[in-house]
């Protein structure tokens, strides 16, 4: 029923509505004010027949519906899963297929959150078989002729019987025994990037070019992104899991592609499926088909042949045959390469994926809720925009470079204007000499990475896309050269712009020179020689602000500046490309050198030495000396820092002792930006550390993936759902 006032007013007598008017309509707001409280009623009223069912009940009642199935509710951090609506749900279906592997694995992926695959260890023992029950693919030795079970040795996916070991499997120790069951989490995610700009990085010969696929110029694996399970009733296979891409399993599905080509069959494909493939390479905008893609090591010099022969049977004749190979790819470097007497094409793009732990420096990843809580002033009437996109022909909205894109804002920068340049596309913008970006008093400007879809009324209507919202994911630009601004003459020197920047990949700096400005805001980029802001002049009227959030920056340098410094979930590196696996008394120089700046920093990385004037941080790891000048305010909490450091109080901070500093030390799995584990704790990292924050979680950039709790809850589920004598045990593939 609608409940609108204008109707319920229309259905008095027409001689109380002429005496309401005359007085004013007080009676019509009395039917307005009882109309949105009955209408708020009767929301109520089917809000209760919703929460009846657990598909649209609200979030509050899930638990409630839990617990009349006996469902047990467990620790689940707001941060990961708001609901257990997915769980109870599916309780019941659990339980029907209660101690199963397939039940194990799902409720893994439920529980935690990331990709699982269950293991019957008692089913890849070797043992002396019945005859009446034999099992020929549990033989003592493997058999060398088969290349895949030896590709998958000892991983998630072994099919390789093993002796007996009977250490226990609890301890993520012992695992081929009778009563073990096992659980592979792979904790690092596949993020697909779309037709990126590959380097050139290396000219082996005279008629080689080597490429990667990394924008940076640096070797990094090739993930696959995993394809969705079409049943509870199966265990999840290598395609439906986040895992660095082989060579060998790519070369025999591609081998195989190429010889059912030859013998008109149709074709197995598995990565290379025509919907999804793992990996697609342009040439000048043309996608090269798979089956002219040749995959091998590129760790060295190889000339890659123009074509292969394959062999077909014709009747009684045997008859070669010759298919063309147009580029070679190497996914376990990220690395490509054409044949020497190929001509080389103006340019060449990848679309592919590539891991890494969180959702943190530039991606492409969904950051929407970064963009729209920026502080943009969205509602300004003459609002500015501009695009920059490769893709799309150039109007006045949309600019093929930065470098066009910053010129239009220059000429129309004035005090107050608010701007956005949105970068919809994932290319290389080498616009090595870029102009200084002007920010003039009180204005804002939002550099962000989106598919925009910018209308532009003076193009073709085939040509004109429509306004819509901003879509700050799936695209993740490079931009080599550094971002420098400047002020604009006759202005009040000392009022400041606002300076936004999201999702971008900088290959170079943020440099700030002599610039007044209020806020610097940075969202989920990555600035790979960090920030530097230098002011001559006197200090602003306000304070300076910098907010750092979701990124990962080289070293940042505040020179007679005051202001106050926020860092959020972020890593902050010396120098981010280098290629030893120890950090060396080179990398021991600062990496926050404010002096004059307040710093407030929680749950992040830091892999150098800080100095500032006041510090308050809490669940991060500072992996080098902290420098505090003022020590007598501030604080630092349930931290990892150096025994030698000066700051404020500490509170449950480690080392507590300088005894304990040898044994309390961060171990990471990588401290190489580039690599999948970048500034990832290590296993073997002590439990002061990995569940040292003040929520029991992990210090440092990851603290909000939860891991210690994602295991302690996934324990707690499979003593549940374990069959009665076994034991399980959880091992991190990644």
């Amino acid at each position: 029923m609608s409940w609108d006032p204008e109707r319920l007013y229309a259905l008095l007598p027409a001689i109380y509505q002429i005496r309401d008017q005359a007085q004013g309509e007080p009676l019509k707001a009395l039917l307005a004010a009882i109309a949105e409280q009955v209408a708020l009623l009767d929301e109520d009223l089917e809000q209760l027949y919703d929460d009846q069912f657990i598909e649209t009940c609200a979030d509050w009642v899930a638990p409630y519906l839990g617990d009349l199935i006996g469902y047990q509710p467990i620790h689940h951090p707001a941060a990961l899963l708001p609901s257990p609506r997915a769980e109870v749900a599916n309780t019941i279906a659990y339980r029907r297929r209660k101690g199963t592997a397939v039940v194990l694995e799902q409720l893994a992926v439920d529980v935690t959150g990331w990709k699982a695959h269950a293991v019957e260890f008692f089913q890849q023992v070797i043992t002396t078989p019945y005859l009446n029950h034999v099992r020929p693919e549990h033989i003592h030795s493997p058999d060398l002729r088969q290349w895949r079970p030896l590709e998958q040795l000892d991983t998630a996916f072994n099919e390789v019987a093993h002796t007996v070991d009977v250490r226990r499997i609890a301890s993520s120790r012992g695992k081929y025994n009778v009563p073990n069951v096992g659980l592979f989490l792979w904790r690092l995610q596949a993020y697909p990037v779309t037709s990126s700009t590959v380097r050139v990085v290396q000219i082996y010969s005279l008629d080689l070019l080597c490429y990667r696929f990394h924008p940076l110029g640096i070797d990094s694996p090739l993930f696959n992104f995993p394809r969705t399970e079409n049943s509870i009733t199966q265990l999840s296979q290598p395609i439906n899991v986040p895992h660095s891409l082989s060579r060998r399993v790519l070369y025999e599905e591609l081998e195989a592609l190429r010889q059912s080509i030859a013998d008109r069959l149709p074709p197995k494909l598995l990565y290379f499926q025509r919907d999804r493939p793992a990996f697609e390479v342009f040439l000048n905008g043309d996608p090269v088909p798979s089956e002219e893609v040749l995959i091998c090591n590129l760790t060295r010099s190889r000339i890659i042949p123009n074509t292969k022969t394959y062999q077909t049977i014709n009747g009684d004749e045997i008859l070669p045959i010759q298919l063309p190979i147009q580029v070679a790819v190497d996914p376990v470097l990220g690395r490509l390469a054409l044949p020497p007497a190929s001509e080389i094409p103006e340019r060449i793009e990848v679309s592919y994926s590539y891991g890494f732990s969180a959702d943190i420096g530039g991606g492409p990843y969904s950051r929407q809720d970064s963009v729209f809580s920026s502080g943009l002033r969205w509602s300004t009437a003459d609002l500015w925009q501009v695009g920059v996109s490769q893709n799309l022909p150039e109007s006045s909205q949309i600019k093929p470079s930065l470098r066009a894109a910053i010129t239009a804002w220059n000429d129309e920068a004035a005090p107050g204007k608010v701007g956005i340049i949105a970068i919809m596309d994932s290319r290389t913008y080498t616009d090595t000499d870029l102009p200084a970006i002007k920010l003039p008093a009180e204005s804002q400007l939002l550099i962000v990475a989106a598919d925009w879809p910018i209308a532009d009324r003076e193009a073709p209507p085939e040509q004109q896309r429509l306004e819509g919202q901003l879509a700050p994911s799936g695209v993740r630009p490079h931009i080599i050269g550094n971002l420098t601004f400047e002020s604009i003459e006759d202005t009040d020197p000392q009022v400041g712009g606002e300076l936004l920047l999201n999702g971008l990949l900088v290959e170079g700096s943020i440099q700030l020179q002599d610039v007044p400005i209020k806020q610097l805001s940075i969202d989920h980029c990555t600035i790979m020689e960090g920030i530097d802001h230098t002011l001559d002049r006197e200090p602003l009227k306000e304070p300076f602000n910098l907010k750092l959030n979701n990124s990962i920056t080289g070293p940042i340098r505040l020179f007679n500046q005051e202001g106050n410094f926020v860092i959020r979930n972020s890593i902050l590196d010396r120098e981010l490309i280098f290629y030893r696996d120890e950090m060396t008394g080179d990398r021991q120089r600062l990496v926050i050198d404010a002096l004059r700046v307040s710093l407030d920093i929680q749950t992040c990385t830091v892999l150098g030495r800080v100095q500032t004037r006041t510090i308050e941080a809490s669940n991060c790891i500072f992996y080098r000396q902290v420098t505090a000048v003022r020590r007598q305010t501030g604080c630092v909490r349930f931290s990892y820092l150096p025994h030698s450091s000066r700051t404020p109080q500490q509170y449950r901070c480690q080392p507590s002792s300088e005894a304990e500093a040898i044994r309390i030390q961060p171990q990471f799995t990588s401290l190489r930006y580039g690599d999948p584990s970048y500034a990832q704790l290590s296993r073997y990292c002590p439990p002061e550390i990995c569940q040292g924050a003040d929520d029991e979680a992990e210090m440092g950039a990851f603290h909000d993936l939860y891991q210690p709790q994602r295991e302690s809850n996934l324990r707690t589920r499979l003593d549940e759902y374990l069959r009665y004598g076994l034991e399980a045990g959880i091992f991190y593939t990644t």
